[in-house]
């Protein structure tokens, strides 16, 4: 996401793809100074530590819940289902800050979007009300809840940690009626709002 100061990059993708981020943001023209991770997961933070190593400046920002995970810490907490945890990383980075609901950064609202993994965390952009949601949902071959599978692309869903508060999530995020939906697999959808209804409805 563009800011005034520069571009807030939100997940980091699979390991080795630290060249082909800053090659995007070069062309783009304006520095990442910002980098938020949504989940734990291998394919959305496995780029941070060498992203960061050659973006020493850059301001380093995890979900509080998530940064647990990030950590290498996996035990669950009181009230959590006790459900297996798949395709976690642990991280050398520390966050210069640790995320909660309500928190901003930049132009971006933090919401809460637990389920597919503990702590996934959404952003809002305040601006056009484009929501940056993790895995919360997926976009490939139409819009799912990864509470439930999609036939065409099954793995966020097997990756799920807790199905009932993905949903539970999903729905949360939707009633934030936003523009358009950012996802970390599959296009960008927009309009997003009816079309996260009818995915909820599904899930």
């Amino acid at each position: 996401m563009a800011e005034p100061d520069g571009l807030t990059l939100i997940d980091t993708t699979f390991i080795g793809a630290s060249g082909a981020i800053r090659d995007a943001a070069q062309a783009l023209g304006m520095p990442i100074v910002r980098i938020c991770l949504t989940h734990a997961h291998s394919d959305h933070a496995g780029s941070l530590d060498k992203l960061v190593a050659g973006l020493p400046e850059a301001e380093v920002c995890f979900g509080a819940r998530e940064a647990r995970f990030l950590r290498g810490d996996r035990a669950l907490l009181d009230g959590e289902p006790k459900k297996m945890l798949k395709a976690m990383v642990k991280l050398r980075t520390r966050p210069s800050r640790e995320l909660l609901p309500g928190d901003r950064i930049g132009s971006l609202e933090v919401f809460a979007a637990p389920g597919h993994t503990p702590g996934q965390i959404a952003f809002l952009d305040t601006r056009d009300r484009s929501l940056i949601a993790g895995d919360s949902f997926t976009a490939i071959a139409g819009l799912y809840v990864t509470s439930q599978i999609n036939p065409r692309f099954p793995f966020p869903t097997l990756a799920t940690w807790d199905r009932p508060t993905a949903l539970a999530s999903a729905v949360a995020l939707t009633s934030l009626k936003p523009s358009r939906l950012a996802l970390g697999h599959g296009r960008v959808v927009e309009p997003a709002a009816a079309a996260m209804v009818s995915a909820t409805a599904r899930g």
